[in-house]
């Protein structure tokens, strides 16, 4: 009988290409936002997923041997969401090693980054340091982690290589920054389906990092030379002595048909050389790498295309939506039962007396406008699916809510307990939306930041 492997992310460049490469010898779970109307594809079975639920995702690993994580800063799935790519990537991970822990699975294999050797990881980029704090989230609960490091992964369909595509195929001459003189390690997506397909259900590689990449090394200016010189192309390609983080973004955003939300973290990883480390190189299977300008010639080759997927249904989302993640400092690693009850006693005395809290003997709260009767806004605690490190509350009502059975407001402990998250899923606020974003959704960050100003006073 097959062995079920779960992919999260399957939709991506990575994740179709993984169907491809397992779907033989292993039944495939791939996990969706969307629920799957029209899969043409019998060896695939499609979940409905929603990731920011920890209930969602439990019910989507049932009976699921091994996963693969490949979710990087997911597109916003409301109207609004406040909050940074690295915090949310961050709840991702936390909810996935919950559900993954829920449903003993033997192992999570994730794709990160090549880390930088010459800095500490508060020097990092956002974009990396973001990576590596997913990799420990997703080990820090049993479940054992097998962390695939790589640098850019030359296919077709690979976002990252299609930013040195466009920017060769639209520009004659290009002048590029200092960064373009970094070293890096590419790897091709044949060898990178080669590891990961080594690594599932492979008991010398759990709980191991490794970091992937071939043996080729060159700068980025040299990737580009190459990559003109497959596509039949004369460039004129020089570089200029100067980083220039902000030009870089908008130039490769904009040239490199890229959105900025994948190319502004990714240029700011760049000021880093990326290499393999030989303590983490990958030895477990002998690799016959691809080099660079033949990885270069299967990605532009017009007959390799991504793998279909198949038809969903159009998401039947809720109007005018709000989720809102902050991380907060807990150096003294309270609780999270500490963090909400005295977020509960911190609000009032924060608005003095503009605002008052009432709760019951439940744990549930509500908190009023000066002596008004009715709550602003009304939380029901739910303890059955709370605990010391989770605490949940449903928006049961008050009158800046417009359903009283859609959303919930949670803290909880991350990595380990180094901090904290304080997160809004799924709130629809009452207030016509355009004068919510301008008070209510202000004032919302406004009080978060002064809490964790607060938190903050509490240091060893």
């Amino acid at each position: 009988m097959k062995k079920t492997i779960a992919i999260a992310g399957a939709g991506g460049y990575v994740g179709r290409w993984c169907i491809e490469q397992l779907k033989d010898k292993y039944h495939i779970v791939a996990l969706s936002r969307r629920e799957a109307i029209d899969n043409s594809d019998p060896d695939v079975e499609w979940r409905m997923v929603e990731l920011f639920s920890i209930t969602s995702t439990i019910e989507a690993l049932k009976d699921v041997d091994y996963a693969i994580y490949l979710i990087h800063s997911m597109s916003a799935s409301t109207r609004l969401n406040q909050g940074s790519f690295e915090d949310t990537d961050l709840l991702l991970a936390d909810n996935f090693s919950r559900a993954a822990e829920a449903n003993n699975v033997k192992q999570i294999i994730y794709m990160g980054g090549i880390l930088p050797k010459e800095v500490e990881e508060i020097e990092m980029s956002k974009h990396l340091r973001s990576r590596l704090e997913v990799e420990k989230t997703l080990g820090n609960r049993g479940v054992p982690v097998t962390a695939l490091r790589a640098g850019i992964i030359v296919g077709p369909g690979g976002s990252s290589f299609e930013m040195i595509y466009n920017l060769v195929r639209k520009l004659p001459v290009l002048v590029c920054p200092k960064w373009t003189l970094s070293n890096t390690q590419a790897i091709s997506l044949r060898d990178t389906l080669t590891i990961i397909e080594t690594c599932v259900g492979n008991e010398e590689v759990y709980g191991k990092s490794y970091e992937i990449g071939n043996p080729e090394m060159l700068t980025y200016k040299k990737m580009i030379e190459q990559t003109a010189e497959m596509m039949g192309l004369k460039r004129l390609v020089f570089s200029v002595p100067v980083f220039s983080v902000g030009f870089s973004k908008l130039w490769v955003s904009y040239f490199g048909e890229s959105p900025k939300t994948l190319v502004c973290p990714l240029v700011e990883s760049l000021k880093h050389t990326l290499t393999v480390d030989k303590d983490l190189e990958f030895k477990i299977k002998k690799i016959n790498y691809l080099s660079y300008r033949d990885s270069v010639s299967i990605a532009i080759d017009p007959k390799d295309t991504l793998p279909p997927l198949p038809k969903f249904k159009k998401l039947q989302q809720v109007k005018n939506t709000v989720r809102s993640i902050q991380r907060l400092p807990n150096t003294r690693h309270h609780s999270a039962l500490w963090v909400a009850n005295r977020y509960k006693v911190w609000l009032p005395f924060f608005f003095k007396f503009i605002i008052k809290a009432k709760a019951n003997d439940r744990g549930d709260i509500g908190f009023h406008l000066l002596n008004s009767e009715k709550p602003m806004l009304q939380l029901t605690w739910i303890p059955d699916r709370s605990d010391i490190k989770r605490q949940l509350f449903y928006i049961s009502g008050g009158w800046l809510v417009k359903r009283y059975d859609y959303g919930w407001l949670e803290f909880r402990e991350v990595l380990n307990g180094k901090y904290m998250i304080s997160a809004i899923h799924e709130f629809v606020p009452r207030l016509p939306w355009y004068v919510y974003i301008n008070t209510q959704a202000r004032a919302h960050l406004f009080v978060m930041n002064n809490f964790k100003k607060y938190l903050e006073k509490f240091k060893d």
